[in-house]
């Protein structure tokens, strides 16, 4: 048995499969009255309320809370960290032909990254639950900051966040994250411009961690900083590129661009610069100037991704170099959340000022692989177990 076979196998038994389910799943979906009448528009007031805005928001369309981080553990060892919770209504989404609220409304998933820069060695695991009988238990509070998905979870308690993870291999993190500076809001006064629509995005830019990983009966504590993005509202799929930048001197970057059809990066590029104090400075699309020096492709699918990074930003005074820690930190996440996105831990080096300055970075790339735009609901519900068959036999 080879990839061959199971290639043959999906094309001439799973893909006749899902057409015929599409259109009695599509018909039981109209008769059942799946809607997006019920969805919350898109958010046009950015205003936080705190702990409020953390809970689980029920009417909007996409929500997430995004942690990044990179820490040092007491033997010295170097890793960054992504743990991510997402939800969607699944009220007008399609995959093909099929209605996606007669599989589930909303939607659950949760993706979990350690980046090994000692080892150099980048892992990942992804969650997906449609919360019915026998499925990845999932909660999410609308009356607390507690999100939990299978045996990862998040929660807010006295103003601390606290994240766990686990690898199916019995690795577990555990960490605490106290913020350092007060929420950071993004885009035009909290309200972050997409296509076809919005979200209401704050940010806490910086983050003391403190916590513990343990495997085999071995645990290690750790320290870093860390990133947390909150966002929710509605609008469809995008492209874009997201650079969050801690320095050395405790002041923060973010700059994000999004793509258009034609692929250029134009229209509600935005980006915050946060001083020591947490004081902002926002830039729009012309105060900052990004250059792709390096590029790296995937061994798996051949997509191309930007691999190190010229920015500029004149008004502040800042030239940085950025470069990703390790080559390979793509995920491939079809079996849940639908994409092959590259994140991963970056270094940070230049000028601001004409002063050298260092520093950390995450990169997240988004839409240089597009091969979620084929995929069918076999691809969604099987795609994972069959990638991993393939693997097996070669």
């Amino acid at each position: 048995m080879n990839r061959e076979f199971f290639n043959v196998m999906y094309e001439n038994f799973v893909k006749p499969i899902e057409y015929v389910a599409s259109t009695v799943v599509d018909g039981v979906s109209e008769l059942l009255g799946f809607g997006g009448d019920e969805l919350r528009d898109p958010p046009s007031d950015g205003t936080v309320t705190l702990p409020a805005d953390l809970y689980a928001q029920p009417d909007v369309q996409t929500e997430w809370w995004y942690y990044t981080g990179h820490c040092k553990s007491v033997s010295s060892r170097e890793f960054g960290f992504e743990l991510v919770f997402f939800k969607r209504r699944t009220d007008r989404d399609k995959i093909g032909v099929v209605p996606m609220p007669a599989l589930a409304n909303p939607m659950y998933f949760a993706h979990f990254a350690i980046s090994d820069v000692t080892l150099g060695k980048f892992r990942y695991e992804h969650i997906r639950s449609f919360d019915k009988p026998f499925d990845t238990p999932v909660s999410m509070s609308t009356t607390a900051c507690d999100v939990r998905l299978g045996d990862w979870s998040l929660r807010e308690v006295a103003g601390k966040h606290i994240l766990h993870g686990t690898f199916a291999d019995g690795f577990v993190f555990d960490a605490i994250l106290d913020p350092a500076k007060p929420i950071v809001l993004n885009g035009d006064g909290g309200i972050t411009k997409k296509k076809d629509g919005a979200s209401k995005h704050f940010s806490y830019t910086r983050m003391h961690v403190t916590g513990q990983t343990s495997q085999d009966g071995e645990a290690e504590t750790f320290t870093g900083t860390a990133w947390m993005d909150r966002e929710y509202g509605s609008w469809a799929q995008g492209n874009w590129d997201w650079f969050s930048i801690q320095f050395e001197d405790e002041t923060e970057l973010m700059v994000y661009q999004f793509q258009d059809q034609t692929g250029a990066f134009n229209g509600e590029s935005t980006g915050t610069f946060v001083d020591r104090d947490g004081n902002c400075t926002y830039l729009k699309p012309n105060d900052f100037e990004i250059d792709v020096v390096a590029t790296w492709e995937s061994p798996r699918n051949g997509a191309e991704y930007p691999a190190g990074w010229n920015l500029r930003v004149p008004s502040l005074d800042i030239e940085i170099e950025i470069t990703p820690l390790i080559a390979d930190q793509e995920l491939d996440t079809r079996g849940s959340t639908m994409v092959v996105y590259w994140e991963g831990a970056c270094a940070v080096g230049g000028t601001r000022g004409g002063k050298s300055i260092g520093g950390r970075a995450y990169v997240e790339l988004v839409g240089y692989d597009m091969s979620h735009m084929q995929a069918g609901i076999g691809e969604f519900l099987f795609g994972g177990t069959m990638r991993k068959v393939q693997e097996m036999f070669g």
